[in-house]
């Protein structure tokens, strides 16, 4: 079963930046699209960004402009660079496969607050 551990949240100021990333376990990572969801409290989980395996990407309309998701394929990761954040972004963030895999890793945080 492939794990997937999301790291690089944290507490940021509106109109600050965070990186995230996404280690993969799996072997055939870079033969996958890949996807970041998030969900805030009382809200469902979401698709934010994805990516193919071919690097084509597509994004929510509300994180366009603002967010890049991209990945490496040698390392195994997957990253979401996050500018101009907002506190609507805050969520707690998850990466998986892209349509998504039924196993969720724990997620990493994400607050924007002043």
């Amino acid at each position: 079963q492939v794990q997937l551990v999301e790291s690089g949240g944290g507490l940021v100021q509106p109109g600050g930046s965070l990186r995230l990333s996404c280690a993969s376990s799996g072997s055939f990572f870079g033969i996958y699209g890949m996807g970041w969801y998030r969900q805030a409290p009382g809200k469902q989980r979401e698709l934010v960004a994805a990516i193919t395996s071919g690097g084509s990407t597509n994004y929510a309309d509300s994180v366009k402009g603002r967010f890049t998701i991209s990945r490496d394929n040698a390392k195994r990761t997957l990253y979401l660079q996050m500018n101009s954040l907002k506190p609507e972004d805050t969520a707690a963030y998850y990466c998986n496969h892209h349509p998504p895999r039924p196993n969720w890793g724990q997620g990493t945080q994400v607050t924007v607050s002043s």
